[in-house]
């Protein structure tokens, strides 16, 4: 009895860990592209680079591109626990190809400037009781995991340079600045598995806006290593496409994770491939943990609670007997 007790505990432990703001151990979008609702934390600051291979060729317009893309994302927690800044940069630099041609690409790829914050949390205010009395009803479904965290997105596209990786007519030149706005759903169901949806309206205003989706599934295999699966897709005038992803994660230390992964296109207009290696790293020296007071919960907390004190109940008269 005091063994399946202590298995209890540290299962709790373990839950509520899971769903703080701040974790223990580091919390990285990386290596997928998605961005999660929760925030790293204030005064948390944490950096997401990557170095890709990527090839692209076009079916029809006969051309080749071989090069390299490096990606640098900024993440940096103030004012609120929910809040975080976001700087995301990618350059990449190429040999483009033609029957005709033969030129060097190099450009900023991307350069866009936000805030995200998380407005609603299933699991604050929320206090799962733990039955001591059986394993088995509190490892059973929670009907909670159905409900998902939500963030809100909002950025801008800053756009330096002429930009010769836009798929669009040369002759129509990107804005200067163009907003982004983006909304996020978080789902986790169990301790291991992890469902994160994208849905971003992006480049607003401009010839290359485009209604763009991106569904990440993770599943965490030990205390060290997870693996992910991932679908993106591009709706816009110009260019329309999906693209599946996947890779693993390894966590080198609380606060360091390295990663890599591979992609793929469903098309051939262009066909694209992308491998790559990722790390990611943060510094909570400055995080202080921010104690919130609860309070009575939604009318769907006191129910949940109030089911699970009768289950609780049930049980214990059935153990005592």
């Amino acid at each position: 009895m005091r063994y399946s007790k202590s298995l209890l505990v540290f299962f709790l432990l373990v839950y509520q860990v899971q769903f703080a703001q701040f974790t223990d151990e580091i919390n990285s979008n990386r290596p997928g592209k998605s961005m999660m609702a929760y925030a790293v934390g204030k005064s948390v600051f944490q950096i997401e680079t990557g170095l890709n291979f990527v090839n692209e060729d076009h079916a029809k317009l006969n051309y080749n591109a071989n090069g390299f893309l490096g990606e640098v994302d900024l993440r940096w927690g103030l004012f609120f626990e929910e809040l975080e800044f976001i700087a995301e940069f990618q350059y990449q630099n190429d040999s483009y190809s033609t029957a005709f041609l033969e030129t060097n690409r190099t450009a900023l790829k991307k350069s866009l400037i936000g805030v995200k914050y998380m407005i609603y949390d299933p699991f604050k205010n929320y206090e799962e009781k733990v039955n001591i009395y059986s394993w088995k009803a509190n490892r059973k479904f929670k009907w909670r995991q159905l409900i998902p965290a939500v963030g809100v997105y909002a950025g801008v596209n800053l756009n330096f340079s002429d930009n010769p990786f836009n798929y669009g007519p040369p002759e129509i030149e990107e804005a200067p600045a163009s907003p982004k706005a983006m909304i996020i759903a978080q789902n986790h169901f169990g301790g291991r598995w992890v469902l994160v949806t994208n849905v971003a309206y992006n480049k607003i205003g401009s010839e290359f806006a485009s209604i763009d989706y991106i569904i990440t599934l993770t599943r965490g295999f030990n205390k060290k290593w997870s693996g992910f699966i991932e679908n993106q897709g591009y709706n816009g005038d110009y260019y329309s496409d999906g693209i599946f992803r996947a890779g693993a994660a390894y966590l080198f230390s609380n606060d360091l994770q390295i990663d890599a992964s591979i992609g793929k296109n469903y098309k051939n207009t262009p066909n694209l491939f992308n491998a790559g290696l990722g790390l990611s790293w943060r510094f909570t020296k400055n995080y202080q943990e921010v104690r919130i007071e609860k309070d009575n919960g939604s009318k769907m907390d006191k129910k949940m609670k109030k089911k699970a004190e009768k289950e609780s109940k049930k049980r214990k008269d059935e153990f005592t007997e």
